[in-house]
């Protein structure tokens, strides 16, 4: 059971750098919001699902119930994320920021 929660919150601390790397990464605020979005819930799924596998190891009521609680954590994230994304989205939209263009290339004649 450990060695799941290991693989676990490993595969959601990738989700996280890959998230990091994609807001540093991307141009503009648009598309930034895609993986603040998307692999940040990810990584949290799998962080904490490690977690609640590893406060199961000793299988007892409080153990569940924490797991339980970790979960709980999890569907409250699942429900405001996407939220908090479009109410982020929808404020640059009023403050007129427009979408990232790609500059137009030189010819050379």
């Amino acid at each position: 059971m450990t060695v799941s929660a290991v693989i676990f919150i490993v595969l959601g601390l990738f989700f996280f750098t890959g998230g990091s790397i994609g807001i540093l990464r991307f141009p503009d605020f648009y598309s930034r919001l895609h993986p603040a979005g998307k692999l940040d819930s990810m990584g949290l799924l799998m962080t904490m699902a490690g977690m609640a596998l590893y406060t199961l190891r000793d299988f007892s009521l409080p153990a569940i119930i924490t797991a339980l609680k970790i979960m709980l954590i999890v569907v409250l994230v699942f429900i405001t994320s996407p939220t908090a994304t479009h109410a982020i989205l929808d404020a640059g939209v009023r403050a007129g920021l427009g979408p990232w263009t790609a500059p137009e290339k030189k010819v050379k004649e």
